[in-house]
């Protein structure tokens, strides 16, 4: 039996490209489109970036000053559906903010660190409350879910939107060592 050169790799080419264009049209029309749509038509959402990977959903927002990142997170799991299943959500918010803001969220940061280290969460709010005066004109909102802690600084047209996991980095112990 001959084998002929040009058949096999014409069938390997088609083949590959059914295959990987199928999983390509899958991804896309069956993941991130329905969750593009859903994200897309959210209250307090100006831009957003989508990218669904084998086991994370990484969300890039840009967002209204006066958002509920809680509440928006919350109905993106809700509508997410098939993209969200069995995949861990990686956010990013971008902030464009002032210096002074970020000087803020400096000297306030020691202090939430500290109450997300010991879970105490109820102490968050307090601490950004105590340094509300170094700063006139701030405000701070601190809300949290099952999974994040979000904290919203808002000053005249600026906002500062800060993302904390509610399950810290675990370093590994190994048994063996």
């Amino acid at each position: 039996m001959k084998l002929r050169l040009v058949p096999i790799v014409v069938s390997m080419l088609i083949t590959s490209a059914v295959l990987f264009g199928g999983w390509f049209a899958y991804r896309s029309l069956a993941m991130e489109t329905p969750l593009q749509e859903a994200v897309r038509d959210l209250d307090g959402i100006v831009e957003a970036e989508i990218e669904v990977d084998s086991d994370t959903v990484r969300l890039q927002l840009t967002l209204e000053p006066d958002a509920d990142l809680r509440a928006i997170m919350a109905k993106i799991r809700e509508e997410g559906g098939q993209a969200l299943k069995n995949r861990q959500i990686r956010l990013s918010i971008n902030n464009d903010v002032s210096e002074q803001l970020d000087a803020w969220w400096s000297s306030a940061l020691f202090e939430v660190a500290e109450a997300m280290e010991h879970r105490r969460y109820s102490a968050i709010p307090e601490a950004l409350e105590r340094h509300l005066d170094r700063l006139p004109g701030l405000t701070a909102a601190a809300s949290m879910d099952e999974e994040f802690v979000y904290i919203r600084l808002t000053r005249g047209g600026e906002s500062k939107f800060v993302v904390l996991p509610r399950t810290p980095a675990q370093m590994g112990v190994w048994p063996n060592e």
